[in-house]
């Protein structure tokens, strides 16, 4: 299997890579398991982050970037999108949501406890990878939702096209490969 080889806030990984389609590929990154990289990480979006009140991620890949950020931001309170509601969840809504990693429509829920906490509040969105942006589409829709305001949105990598938009912060990009393992422009 290719790899590609990524330097990270000082941290070389080898990402996999993976298909996406038979002519493009993307390099596998994934936090759960690597507190190393995590914490490298959330300290450098830490130091480009805005202002702001409550960080926002998704289930699942920016739990532990979320969790690292707010940990060594004081231990700030941080909000969860949830693949499925839960019991405990009261007055949910709901978007979907199609990410490129993905093989089919999902759901992101809310609970209307963090909701009504994230009203009038500055929310940076945070994700450890960015690619297509849907995924931050549906965030973005949530945060609206609850009446909050954005006031950042975050990445660990910007993949492909994600790296040219200037309305995402992110520590570096990450490209799309072909089958051999070759970055397409």
């Amino acid at each position: 299997m290719n790899s590609y080889e990524i330097t990270l806030c000082g941290l070389k990984r080898q990402l996999p890579l993976c298909p996406l389609t038979e002519d493009m590929y993307i390099g596998a990154f994934v936090t759960f398991g690597d507190p190393e990289l995590t914490t490298a990480c959330a300290e450098e979006l830490l130091r480009l982050a805005p202002e702001y009140d409550y960080i926002l991620t998704a289930e699942a890949k920016g739990i532990p970037i979320a969790h690292e950020m707010a940990r060594l931001d004081g231990n700030r309170k941080y909000f969860l999108a949830r693949k499925a509601p839960k019991l405990y969840m009261s007055g949910v809504f709901e978007v979907s949501v199609r990410s490129i990693t993905t093989a089919r429509v999902q759901k992101l829920y809310l609970d209307q406890a963090d909701a009504d906490a994230m009203r009038g509040k500055r929310i940076l969105i945070v994700d450890d990878v960015i690619s297509t942006g849907e995924s931050l589409t549906s965030l973005e829709e949530l945060v609206n939702k609850a009446g909050g305001i954005i006031c950042g949105r975050m990445c660990i990598l910007a993949e492909g096209d994600a790296a040219k938009r200037n309305d995402i912060t992110f520590i570096s990009a990450l490209p799309l490969f072909d089958k051999d393992g070759n970055p397409l422009d």
